[in-house]
């Protein structure tokens, strides 16, 4: 349990780090975070399991886990993207949806039985991106249609890699998580500018990769396999609750209204959806099977 609330801690972090960044270029802070991030976790798969089983992490991985590092490779270039053009606050309170926006996506593709309960949260949720997406309808210096259309895309991409872990349970998530930011890398390297930055942007970009991204899959990981899917999801809440928090008291960043009012729709559907979910299971379940994080 500690584990999975440090890793939450870590990741909630994200939003105020790439505030102090100065680079320009959004491609480029795209580029060095995802070099660090999969450096650390690279070196955490050889010291974990050794050079033979990181790389056998990899070979096992197949078709699903190719399918689970884009979707991450998709959430961590949009993630930085999306708190280019709206508030981290956005940002994350949709991101909060995530699982039932998986409960959804399981319907749609699968068939998976969804309960009455469920229905209505993720009828909440959607209610509540509604109202925060019609804020940045308004305008404004900081938030845009675009920025809230990239935050719904880091929540979608979540929701499918969730899909696919759920599906096949051999995806380990730290080995899909290294393979999606080797790709990030890739494309961001080919669509950034130079690549050079300022000697405190490097140190604030290694913190933002292998800290902020790499460090918290590396908690995650270690932590949710002894806990079940239940309480590791109460426990992430507090990246949703914090996140906003830090880059207010940080750098001032009041979320509007709309926000406020939105971001608190969709984070109640899933506490009471938890909740539900604690009072229906007799007994634990598999730890991370009904879904994954979403480290940002």
């Amino acid at each position: 349990m500690l584990l999975i609330f440090l890793s939450a801690f870590v990741w909630s972090t994200g939003g105020a780090i790439a505030r102090f960044i100065d680079a320009g270029d959004t491609w480029t802070v795209v580029f060095w975070r995802s070099v660090f991030a999969a450096l650390f976790l690279l070196a955490f798969l050889v010291v974990r399991d050794g050079p033979r089983g990181a790389a056998e992490q990899f070979r096992a991985m197949g078709l699903p886990g190719v399918a689970v590092g884009l979707c991450f490779t998709s959430a961590s270039i949009c993630f930085v993207l999306a708190i280019a053009h709206t508030t981290v606050a956005n940002v994350m309170l949709m991101n909060a949806g995530v699982p039932l926006i998986a409960a959804l996506l399981g319907w749609l593709l699968f068939r998976e039985r969804v309960s009455g309960t469920t229905w209505l949260a993720i009828a909440a949720v959607l209610c509540g991106v509604a109202i925060m997406v019609s804020g940045s309808l308004l305008g404004g210096m900081k938030i845009s249609p675009v920025g809230d259309l990239l935050a719904i895309t880091v929540a979608v991409s979540f929701a499918f890699a969730t899909v696919i872990t759920r599906r096949f349970s051999n995806v380990r998530m730290t080995s899909a998580v290294c393979f999606g930011t080797i790709v990030a890398a890739c494309i961001s390297g080919v669509m950034s500018g130079p690549l050079a930055v300022s000697a405190r942007d490097f140190g604030l970009l290694f913190a933002f990769g292998a800290l902020n991204l790499g460090l918290g899959m590396a908690l995650f990981a270690s932590g949710a396999r002894l806990v079940p899917a239940s309480i590791a999801a109460l426990l992430g809440t507090f990246e949703t609750l914090a996140g906003p928090i830090w880059v207010w008291a940080i750098h001032s960043e009041v979320p509007s209204a709309r926000t406020v009012i939105g971001g608190g729709v969709v984070f109640a559907a899933l506490v009471v959806h938890i909740a539900l979910q604690f009072k229906r299971q007799a007994v634990a379940v598999r730890p991370g099977v009904t879904g994954i994080p979403s480290p940002h």
